[in-house]
């Protein structure tokens, strides 16, 4: 079909979403964000880089192949650049915050939060430091299974949640503290149920909101989540030294205190954004590089013999000693590996949607302002022009015929544009950093009884797409 605004439109598209609404009734927590970015793929095999699905009652515009989203994106950032903020991100951050909000608010939030990322506790420990810091507990975690079967998923959450944690706040958790780890965990299960096919049809039909079950246990996370941020901002500001800044926070506070002092009581520093920022930076902070470290661990076990690649190459240029961020360029196969994991893991496939911020003629088309677009990142990590075996593991993707690493431009896992992720250089870090430091110490295979073959792949659903629940035994190789 066509749209009467020229863009192909699926006929397919309203009669999938009619079905889904009966099994959403249900409250199945399957995701709807997985089914659509696969359904999404194989319909642009048919109707080409873009064109329109129906959510409902509302129309979104999918961009799908490395070259149009690029061109969406990049070449046309300001046309594209926008948030689509979907009622149940309205609901529970109100335009406030970095991740749903738009216009100057969130300019200025975004522009904050950057400084305060590169400066990472303003004169105090760099970022590369506090991983650092962090590598050794999460080795003891691992040690003390002594090589028998466990979950990963906790163990590296918690690790990932520090490094957000000390930056934010100006120090890390022990992996036992209650506050610690609801906070991590509550996080994590608000992720996996917005991505939830109710929670979907609530952002289609907000009436049906008092039955979805879902929602009411976003609604509770939310608030517990507001109220712990805010206690912990209360016991900040207690002792907050505005010339010793011990984080996040503490700069906000000062910032804050510095407007009103002169007189600025209309600025954007107040204790919603503030709230709703911290909240953002813990959950985006810890979910999406949390997730990858485990499925580089899983590849790792299911690939044994790229594990027994990266060894080698870890053992013979870093030894024994303590891997740092300056040795990336000197383990190409490594972080091909790394770059590898995150393009097949895909953990963002539909990325988060965006809207046009006027109106759009983008590739022949007219699009208003204001229509809801995704850039479907699933299809520029897997465009079969981009890579030359886009469903298979394979790091050659980043390596030249002499095995040094390759940048590739279609590599979009942080996405791109004026909404690219903005911990991208902290998530590299902390990915590299932990990755050779646990791949140093220890061997990862599948439990006793289950082969390679067995680990299963498939992701467990969500907004965000995590390994299916798997067990890893790891070895010390010391």
């Amino acid at each position: 079909g066509v749209h009467n605004d020229g863009l192909p439109e699926p006929v397919v598209s309203r009669p999938v979403i009619y079905v889904l609404g009966h099994i959403i009734l249900r409250d199945i927590t399957e995701s709807m964000v997985y089914f659509m970015s696969t359904l999404s793929v194989q319909l642009s095999k048919k109707y080409g880089s873009i064109f329109t699905v129906h959510f409902g009652p509302k129309k979104v515009v999918v961009l799908a192949g490395y070259k149009t989203v690029k061109q969406a994106l990049v070449n046309q950032a300001e046309d594209f650049g926008d948030r689509d903020i979907t009622p149940v991100f309205y609901d529970f951050n109100q335009g406030h915050g970095i991740l749903f909000a738009n216009g100057d608010s969130w300019k200025e939030m975004r522009r904050f939060a950057l400084t305060n990322l590169r400066d990472f506790g303003m004169g105090k420990k760099g970022s590369e430091e506090k991983i650092l810091e962090e590598i050794p507990y999460l080795i003891e975690v691992f040690e003390k299974h002594e090589g028998k079967a466990f979950d990963t998923t906790q163990s590296v959450l918690y690790a990932v949640s520090n490094i957000i944690s000390a930056i934010v706040y100006g120090s890390r958790f022990e992996y036992t503290d209650p506050l610690f780890t609801g906070m991590a965990d509550r996080a994590k299960e608000s992720i996996h149920l917005t991505g939830s096919a109710s929670i979907q049809m609530y952002n289609m039909f907000p009436w049906l909101g008092p039955w979805i079950n879902n929602l009411t246990r976003l609604k509770k996370n939310i608030a517990d989540m507001k109220m712990e941020v805010t206690e912990l901002v209360r016991g900040l500001k207690e002792t907050l030294n505005p010339h010793m800044c011990r984080g996040f926070v503490d700069s906000f506070l000062v910032r804050k205190q510095t407007l009103e002092e002169s007189g600025n009581m209309d600025s954007f520093y107040h204790d919603d954004n503030l709230v709703f920022s911290v909240g953002n930076l813990f959950s985006a902070g810890t979910d999406t590089t949390g997730t990858t470290l485990r499925w580089g661990l899983l590849l790792m076990a299911k690939y044994p013999h790229i594990q027994d690649q990266v060894q080698e190459e870890i053992s013979r240029v870093i030894g024994s000693r303590q891997t740092l961020v300056e040795d990336r360029k000197n383990l190409p196969y490594t972080d091909a590996v790394i770059h590898e994991t995150q393009r097949l893991a895909n953990i963002v496939p539909m990325s988060v949607p965006h809207t046009t911020s006027r109106d759009v003629t983008f590739q022949g088309y007219f699009i208003k302002k204001g229509t809801s677009v995704i850039p479907l990142l699933t299809s520029v990590l897997q465009d079969d022009s981009e890579w030359e075996s886009p469903n298979t593991f394979n790091p050659s993707h980043f390596l030249d015929e002499q095995g040094g690493f390759v940048k590739r431009d279609a590599f979009m896992a942080f996405s791109a544009g004026r909404r690219v992720c903005l911990g991208e250089g902290l998530a590299r870090m902390e990915l590299f950093l932990f990755f050779t430091s646990l791949l140093q110490r220890f061997r990862f295979s599948p439990p006793p009884g289950v082969t390679e073959d067995d680990l299963d792949l498939t992701p467990l659903l969500g907004f965000t797409l995590n390994p299916s629940p798997h067990q890893l035994c790891a070895v010390s190789r010391v």
